[in-house]
C-alpha cells in the first residue's frame, strides 16, 4: 500500500535580464534554488527575439511533469524606466524596449502570473532581505557596471519614486561642464566611473589598449600613471555623487555591486577617503562591497515574484 501523495511545494520563476544575458533561477520561498539558467540576450536580433529568449528561459526553468515543485509565479527585471504597477517597460536602452507591456505579454505565454521591477531595485531589495543591507534600515545599494544606478533603500523599503526613476546617480552632473554623458548631460558620475567610462578614457588619454576596466584598475596599481589618473577622476566623480546622496538621504551604509566591485579594496578605500573629504561636518556612511556578488538581480526577482504574490493572495 502506497502512503499519500507529497504535496508540490510552491516555487517562483526568476528572471534578471540585462543587454549581455539572462541570468535565470527557480527559487522556492526558503531561498533553495533549485535549477538555475543563463542564456544570452539577443538584442540585435530586436524585440521579439528578446522576448522570446525570456519566454524560452522561463519554460526551460519551469518544473517538468512529476517534479515536487510547482510554479506559482514569476519575477521578471531589467534596466531602464520600468513601470512596474503598471507591468509596462517605458524604455529600456539596453534591450530596446520601449512602452512594451512586458508582464501580460510574459504572462499570457509562460502561464503564470508575472511582477516586473527595475533591475537595480530589485538587487536592492535583496541586499535589503538576504545581503549586506539586512537589518540597515537607511542604505544605497550602489551599482557601477556598464552603467551606475543605486537603489534608494529607506525605513527598509525599497523607494521607486513619482517616476519610478528614483536612484539615478549615474546621470548626477558631478562636472557640469564636463564630459558628454549618453544621456544627454553634461560631466554625469557614469561618463567618468562606469565599466565602460574607464576603458574609454583610458584610452582616449594615450594608454595601450585593448583594455577593460579591471585593467585600469590593476595597471593603476602598478604604477601606470595614465591608469592612475583616469581611476582618480572616477574616484572624485562617485564621491561626488556620494556626498550629495549622503547629505540628501542620510544613509548608514553604501553598498556597492555591479561588475566593478570585484575591484574590492582598491574601489572601496579611495573611496571612503574622497567621500570623507565632502563631508566636512558629518561622519560619511560605511562603504562596503555586496555580498550577494553578481547574483544579486537574480535573487531579487525571485523576491519581487514573491511579494507580488503575498500582495494577491
Amino acid at each position: 500500500m502506497t502512503g499519500p501523495a507529497r504535496a508540490a511545494q510552491a516555487a517562483v520563476i526568476a528572471l534578471d535580464v540585462g543587454g549581455t544575458a539572462i541570468k535565470g533561477a527557480l527559487e522556492t520561498r526558503d531561498g533553495v534554488v533549485h535549477r538555475r539558467i543563463d542564456l544570452p540576450t539577443p538584442v540585435a536580433d530586436g524585440v521579439g527575439a528578446v522576448l522570446a529568449a525570456v519566454v524560452t528561459a522561463a519554460e526551460e526553468l519551469r518544473p517538468a511533469p512529476g517534479d515536487l515543485l510547482t510554479a506559482r509565479g514569476a519575477g521578471l527585471i531589467f534596466p531602464g524606466v520600468v513601470d512596474s504597477s503598471a507591468g509596462v517597460a517605458r524604455f529600456s536602452a539596453n534591450i530596446g524596449w520601449r512602452d512594451l507591456p512586458i508582464r501580460r505579454l510574459v504572462s499570457e505565454r509562460v502561464g503564470v502570473p508575472v511582477a516586473i521591477d527595475h533591475d537595480v531595485r530589485a538587487a536592492g531589495l535583496a541586499e535589503a532581505r538576504l545581503g549586506t543591507g539586512r537589518g540597515v534600515d537607511e542604505f544605497l545599494f550602489l551599482a557601477i557596471g556598464t552603467g551606475i544606478a543605486g537603489a534608494v533603500v529607506t525605513r527598509g523599503s525599497v523607494v521607486a519614486g513619482a517616476s519610478c526613476t528614483a536612484g539615478e546617480l549615474g546621470h548626477l552632473p558631478v562636472h557640469p561642464s564636463g564630459d558628454r554623458c549618453a544621456c544627454g548631460q553634461l560631466g554625469c558620475t557614469e561618463a567618468y566611473a562606469s565599466a565602460a567610462a574607464l576603458p574609454r578614457r583610458y584610452l582616449a588619454q594615450g594608454g595601450a589598449g585593448p583594455v577593460r576596466a579591471e585593467d585600469v584598475i590593476a595597471r593603476a596599481g602598478r604604477g601606470d600613471r595614465i591608469a592612475q589618473r583616469v581611476l582618480d577622476e572616477a574616484i572624485v566623480a562617485l564621491g561626488r555623487a556620494l556626498v550629495i546622496y549622503t547629505l540628501v538621504m542620510d544613509p548608514a551604509l553604501v553598498v556597492i555591486g555591479g561588475g566593478l566591485a570585484r575591484a574590492g579594496a582598491a574601489l572601496t578605500e579611495p573611496l571612503r577617503d574622497e567621500v570623507e573629504r565632502g563631508l566636512a561636518f558629518r561622519p560619511a556612511p560605511r562603504i562596503v562591497i555586496s555580498d550577494l556578488g553578481s547574483d544579486a538581480g537574480r535573487r531579487g526577482a525571485a523576491l519581487v515574484a514573491w511579494k507580488a504574490l503575498d500582495e494577491h493572495a
